[in-house]
């Protein structure tokens, strides 16, 4: 197919900041603070818009390995949001010393950009090298937070289990060559996928995923998460808990469209997923600190986006998209507000939320809407998300998955709630400190997060049916 730059305009715009990011890396300027807090999130904004104008744009480029399609648009324009916001979120982060802040922002506009390929990629050799792309900058990014030992520790376990998530995909990708003959989604699509016709294809599409699973943080792929996220940095946890679960459920929705309910694997993602709810969940109810908390419900997260995928219908693909766009708006919220109130950048623990009502109401309100959306109550995205989920997979032969996901949320609402309880009835003793005012930029992208939740459980159909023709894009 003729290329045309106006299908790669997203890539072009990241790889322009990325290599602009790279310029002020090299050149250690020490006037950096304008830069990095006006210029590059008006970058970041344009990358966006550069994503919005893409949209409807379909093709496929280099030798069929590259597809431009609704999906692949919906998920750029998903990352770019992110990107843009975890970049205001970041720009007067405490813990990071300004000599590194160029090499910081080229890591995180690195890795966004692999997430952006990753989208595209419909070839399973192209699929792995953009997911190393994105992995390999967050693996130097999680240690940056001073001279803490907790990150460098974190540091250490996101590449050695991310090490071996990576060495489990490219087995899996040697068996699928072996058995399947072909490493191209489309071709891949027509072959069988039961363990009678092509036993050495189901395990190796299995071990494929798992890498994706690890990104996820899906049960048993998700001992990483509570200890990267309480050794990280607030800003760089709220990247690493958001941008990089949307390339692992893009790929997983393109590998889920080859499906259907009732095989072998299909089985093998529900049970998973119903694991992944109870053990979040449950391991969630007895966390003090709000990071390890948030880790953990992201495990639980991860087994909600597995009902969209056992669905193998364009319902539950497009349901498992629209989740996951609402998942990262949920959870940057609340890293906003854990980012306003840990101004010395320590973690921070559920009691230091008591009286926040009164110290900072405009926060207490975004955190309010933020575990609203979380637990999937009215009238926020996150109920409607959930709706979309249940529904879909609901008479597709995973009934009782629909109702062990059913039973977590009632689970997680003790835990997401009790951030509530400890901002709007729990007393400060005192001694906490008043959090300072938010600058004007950033009580309006803490009032526009929490308007986004709010709109998108008001009026979820706009999304909701650009990503439903995306995946009916993937069906055969």
């Amino acid at each position: 197919m003729e290329f045309n730059v106006h299908m790669v305009l997203p890539e072009l715009v990241q790889l322009a900041i990325v290599l602009a990011l790279f310029l002020k890396s090299v050149a250690k300027s020490s006037k950096s603070d304008g830069f990095f807090a006006r210029v590059l999130p008006l970058a970041a904004g344009a990358g966006m818009v550069a994503a919005g104008f893409s949209l409807g744009t379909e093709g496929i480029l280099f030798w069929e390995s590259y597809k431009i399609d609704g999906l692949s648009q919906f998920f750029k324009f998903a990352v770019t949001l992110g990107f843009t916001i975890a970049v205001l979120n970041a720009s007067s982060q405490p813990t990071l010393e300004p000599e590194k802040r160029a090499d910081y922002f080229l890591l995180l506009a690195l890795s966004a950009l692999g997430l952006m390929c990753l989208a595209s990629a419909v070839e399973l050799v192209t699929i792995y090298l953009a997911l190393e792309l994105s992995s390999y900058s967050l693996y130097a990014l999680i240690p940056l937070r001073g001279r803490e030992p907790r990150a460098a520790e974190a540091g250490i376990k996101y590449i050695l289990f991310g090490a071996a998530a990576t060495a489990l995909s490219l087995f899996g990708l040697a068996y699928i060559l072996a058995g399947q003959h072909s490493s191209y989604l489309a071709v891949l699509t027509g072959r069988p996928w039961t363990w009678a016709a092509a036993p050495v294809g189901v395990i190796g599409l299995t071990l494929f995923m798992a890498g994706f699973f690890y990104k996820l943080a899906l049960f048993p792929f998700h001992f990483w998460a509570p200890d990267v996220y309480d050794g990280a940095s607030n800003e760089t946890a709220a990247y690493a808990a958001t941008l990089p679960k949307l390339g692992a459920v893009v790929i997983l929705i393109r590998l889920a469209a080859m499906l259907t309910p009732g095989l072998q694997i299909t089985t093998v993602l529900a049970v998973l997923g119903a694991a992944s709810m109870t053990f979040g969940n449950l391991a969630a109810l007895t966390q003090q600190d709000i990071k390890r908390m948030l880790g953990y419900s992201s495990v639980a997260h991860a087994g909600y986006v597995m009902v969209g995928l056992v669905a193998a219908s364009a319902s539950g693909l497009a349901a498992a998209g629209f989740y996951s766009l609402i998942y990262v708006l949920m959870n940057l919220t609340c890293f906003w507000v854990i980012c306003r109130l840990a101004t010395d950048g320590r973690n921070l623990q559920l009691n230091d939320l008591n009286g926040l009502y009164r110290r900072a109401p405009f926060l207490a309100f975004v955190l309010a809407v933020a575990a609203l959306a979380l637990v999937g109550l009215p009238p926020t995205a996150g109920f409607m998300g959930k709706l979309f989920l249940l529904s879909a997979a609901w008479n597709r032969g995973y009934d009782w998955l629909v109702v062990v996901a059913a039973l977590n949320t009632a689970i997680s609402i003790y835990y997401y709630l009790n951030l509530i309880r400890h901002a709007y009835t729990v007393e400060a003793d005192g001694d906490e400190v008043t959090p300072p005012l938010p600058a004007a930029g950033g009580a309006v992208w803490g009032g526009v997060l929490a308007g986004l939740l709010l709109l998108l459980g008001a009026v979820p159909a706009p999304v909701f049916k650009w990503a439903e023709a995306a995946g009916r894009q993937l069906m055969p």
